[in-house]
């Protein structure tokens, strides 16, 4: 059974950084597509980041330069660095493998 745990989320000051966990079970995360969604209340779910056979890395406009995501294959784990946080990206933060499984999510919440 594949399953997906995020962690790290919390209360943060504007400017300050977090960074949230994603430790996979079930599967090997090493060529899987992962990625990092959010949904803001009364929003749809929206991408972050993602890693693409093609591109490389995808960030979304609004977290470009700001957020990191990356991996760990040893530990089956995915990672979001996100720095100079803003209350904008206040939002409940998703992993996923290719927008198929989904992990129960992290609440992230950017005071202003």
């Amino acid at each position: 059974q594949v399953q997906l745990v995020e962690s790290g989320g919390g209360l943060v000051q504007a400017g300050g950084s977090l960074r949230l966990s994603c430790a996979a079970s079930g599967i090997r995360i090493s060529i899987k597509p992962m990625g990092w969604y959010r949904q803001a209340p009364g929003k749809e779910r929206e991408l972050v980041a993602k890693f693409s056979s093609i591109a490389g890395v995808i960030y979304a406009d609004s977290v470009q330069g700001r957020f990191t995501i990356s991996r760990d294959n040893a530990k089956n784990t995915v990672y979001l660095q996100m720095n100079s946080l803003k209350p904008e990206d206040t939002a409940i933060y998703f992993c996923t493998i290719g927008g198929n499984t989904w992990g129960q999510g992290t609440q992230v919440t950017v005071s202003s």
